[in-house]
């Protein structure tokens, strides 16, 4: 399927929050999925993944989350002093900012002319993949996927000690698919482990796939890219959208 890309700026208090859009080309109405970045924001292999889930019959926005912080369109870079500046925005970010903003995305999300209605799912990549799982929380989020969601575990989110995540785990209606790398520093078996008795506990649907993975390792640049993992995760959120969506 063939897609278009564009920015929309969506106004808020404060800077607009710049989103980057990707939509099928032809015309009709598509379930939306809210799509949120690791700490670089939108770099270019965000973006594609961005556009290669369209692809598949999705309207995908992915927005920028240090709009308070960064000038529009800051990407940024994927070297040491890269990281540590966006491990920096991260700690500058109070949750109660990144829970509003996920808000009024969906809210923009729901009235984008190219939606179906009723029909809108998440997915997250690393900072991304515990704000992901916070959107769950959303009544209106039908199916969320979370990579490699760092802080879920033990709570650590922003500027928050402890986002107490897990602890609202019952507040999650739609289904939820959860990806790990089994070789993941950040996410470690004890974290998962918590994970897991979480959402067991609280009688979520979800579905929890491991792969002898690195952190990050869909990111198509650098060191820690495995193909096979990448194209086996995509499969199954595809699926998982596609299964859920189909009514």
């Amino acid at each position: 399927m063939v897609v278009n890309t564009e920015y929309a700026d969506i106004p808020l208090s404060g800077p607009p929050m710049r989103t980057f859009v990707a939509a099928p080309k032809a015309e009709g109405r598509y379930p939306g999925i809210w799509c949120y970045s690791d700490i670089f924001q939108l770099t270019p292999p965000l973006l594609r993944i961005c556009v290669r889930l369209s692809g598949y019959g999705f309207v995908v926005a992915a927005p920028e989350i240090y709009r308070r912080i960064e000038p529009p369109g800051t990407a940024i870079s994927f070297d040491d002093a890269g990281r540590t500046r966006g491990q920096q925005d991260a700690a500058k970010t109070p949750v109660a900012h990144f829970d509003a903003d996920c808000r009024a995305g969906l809210d923009w999300l729901c009235r984008h002319p190219k939606i179906a209605r009723d029909k809108i799912g998440v997915v997250g990549f690393c900072i991304g993949g515990h704000l992901a799982f916070r959107a769950s929380f959303q009544p209106d989020v039908r199916a969320t996927v979370c990579y490699y969601g760092t802080g879920i575990h033990d709570g650590k989110l922003g500027q928050d000690a402890d986002a107490g995540s897990l602890a609202r785990t019952n507040e999650i209606r739609g289904e939820l698919l959860m990806v790990f790398g089994t070789k993941d520093p950040h996410v470690p078996d004890t974290g998962r482990e918590t994970i897991d008795r979480a959402l067991q506990t609280s009688g979520a649907r979800y579905n929890t796939l491991l792969y002898p993975a690195e952190h990050a390792f869909t990111r198509d640049e650098g060191p820690r890219f495995d193909p096979e993992a990448t194209d086996l995760a995509f499969a199954e959120m595809v699926r998982l959208f596609r299964r859920v969506f189909q009514n």
